[in-house]
């Protein structure tokens, strides 16, 4: 890759991850694409060399967001056993979770945001990770594995819930 374009992907890395954070602490509707320029310490008009637009932004941000959620899940299944598995998952998200909030905060909000691409980004990658976890299940002769998938997504979106509410005492 020539150093141009290495340059170009790491700004556009580092638009994202502004709009991440920004996107997580003030919320989609709020923010502007001049506060994501200022926090990436780039000029407004630059962001839109990357993104046409700022739902364009978010659709970036969240699929980070879930490639990151999917990758470290794909680890877990690849290399747990089956007696590890579930609770390497469980270690893998609470992981996420300590070292990126601000996704999973996006994500939260994402959830509420009617936009027919956004939504369908959103189903996109829950539908992936449930996939994902289902098969794991199965593939580890887990009993019931639709309802431990069932139950695993819903201990997630409560532990969500208790990092937004700063509640950690729900993710015991």
């Amino acid at each position: 890759m020539a150093k141009s374009e290495t340059t170009s992907v790491n700004r556009k890395t580092e638009i994202i991850s502004a709009a991440i954070e920004v996107f997580a602490e003030i919320g989609y509707y709020r923010a502007t694409t001049a506060q994501v320029a200022k926090r990436a310490e780039i000029s407004q008009p630059y962001i839109f060399r990357f993104f046409s637009t700022k739902e364009a932004l978010l659709l970036a941000a969240l699929e980070v967001s879930w490639t990151r959620v999917i990758d470290s899940f794909r680890k877990v299944v690849e290399s747990a056993s089956p007696e590890q598995l579930e609770s390497g998952l469980i270690r893998a998200y609470e992981d996420i979770l300590s070292a990126y909030q601000n996704e999973i905060l996006l994500q939260m909000q994402a959830q509420t945001i009617r936009e027919d691409a956004i939504q369908e980004e959103m189903r996109k990658g829950f539908g992936e990770v449930r996939r994902m976890v289902l098969e794991a299940f199965r593939a580890a002769g887990m009993s019931n594995p639709e309802e431990r998938t069932m139950l695993f997504l819903a201990r997630g979106m409560l532990c969500n819930v208790a990092t937004a509410l700063n509640m950690p005492e729900w993710m015991k």
